[in-house]
């Protein structure tokens, strides 16, 4: 029998819920500890799964437990002491997305993985999100340039906006998301970024004064593709058009169809529904030789299906030894763009990558 892999998983809010319940069902993992700031969020996770240690420390949960990977799954601020520590501890590490909160900072993890020869997984979840594989592929079959038009805007209340508020502390909208949608622009286009530009706007008090709950950024590809990505937090967003990926180019378009209808449904953010393809091309009368296709996406995985899916990579990439320098950088640029796009709103200035 091969020896479980012990996991120390860090941040019991959403994600890291759903990274749990992955790492529980699976029998290459065996969960040796939950951290977490909030008492109750281990607690209710630890009874969850059939009661496992619990820390308020991560310090002393990476000393106690000694795993092999970590997995972390907390506020972005706290992601390059937690990883770097992980990584010197003798462990591979899966961290959720953004890597850190500069680029210097993402490196930095980045080559410490590198150095120490341990496997080092993001959790950018559209990667290996079936539907999302498809819509990526139909892209690129619809010639250059090409124009990407994404948003994921989120009317929020209650918990769910005390959490954005925490987030935006030191992180705005369109960085902490955006990095989802810029990486699968770049997967769309295979091409290198080479200018990004931003707007946003302040729409309350209950955030720090240089910060901003809404944001859109406009990116520039060296092929001639642009793309365009809005977010916003916050019980005053509205709930019209808060869902729209589509991409255009010379044959046509591809969109993915909403099924949703709460911008605050975590849930739904990865749900597809399908996808709607249409044709360019034309008879001398100008009828569109091809009528729209919907390709059905409703078999789906849902979240934790798809945090499931995650894991699995990272446990390949483990055992199978994978070469995950492309993983790595990929994040580092997705970053580094959504960065330049908060630099570009702070300074009223496009940013030249």
């Amino acid at each position: 029998m091969t020896e479980k892999l012990k996991v120390l998983v860090v941040g019991c809010g959403n994600m890291g819920t759903s990274h749990a319940r992955a790492y529980h069902a699976m029998d290459d993992f065996e969960i040796v500890g939950l951290v977490s700031r909030g008492v109750a969020s281990r607690e209710k996770l630890s009874e969850e799964l059939g009661g496992l240690p619990m820390y308020g420390s991560f310090d002393k949960a990476l000393s106690d437990s000694k795993p092999d990977v970590v997995s972390i799954n907390t506020y972005p601020e706290t992601h390059a002491e937690y990883a770097i520590k992980s990584l010197k501890a003798d462990a591979h590490v899966f961290l959720e997305k953004p890597l850190a909160n500069t680029v210097e900072e993402a490196q930095s993890i980045v080559d410490m993985a590198t150095k120490l020869n341990k496997k080092l997984v993001i959790g950018y979840i559209l990667r290996v999100h079936p539907a999302w594989a498809k819509f990526t592929e139909v892209a690129q079959s619809l010639g250059k340039p090409l124009v990407m038009r994404m948003n994921l805007n989120q009317q929020s209340s209650g918990s769910e906006w005390n959490t954005h508020k925490e987030l935006m502390k030191t992180m705005s909208p369109i960085v902490d998301c955006g990095v989802h949608y810029v990486d699968i622009m770049c997967l769309m286009t295979n091409a290198n970024p080479i200018r990004v530009s931003a707007i946003g706007a302040k729409l309350t008090d209950e955030i720090p004064s240089d910060m901003y709950n809404y944001g859109q950024l406009q990116v520039a590809f060296d092929d001639g593709s642009v793309g365009w990505y809005e977010a916003g937090w916050g019980p005053m967003i509205s709930e019209t058009a808060f869902f729209i990926k589509d991409v255009m180019g010379p044959k046509g378009c591809v969109s993915i169809v909403d099924k949703f209808h709460d911008s605050s449904d975590v849930e739904g953010h990865v749900n597809t529904g399908g996808l709607k393809v249409h044709h360019a091309a034309a008879d001398e009368n100008g009828k569109y030789l091809k009528p729209d296709e919907i390709l059905d996406m409703s078999d789906e995985p849902d979240h934790d299906g798809l945090c499931r899916l995650e894991q699995e990579y990272l446990l390949s990439a483990i055992k199978e030894d994978k070469d995950l320098n492309e993983h790595m950088r990929d994040a580092v640029n997705s970053l580094r763009i959504v960065l330049a796009a908060d630099e570009s709103f702070k300074t009223g200035k496009t940013v030249e990558l």
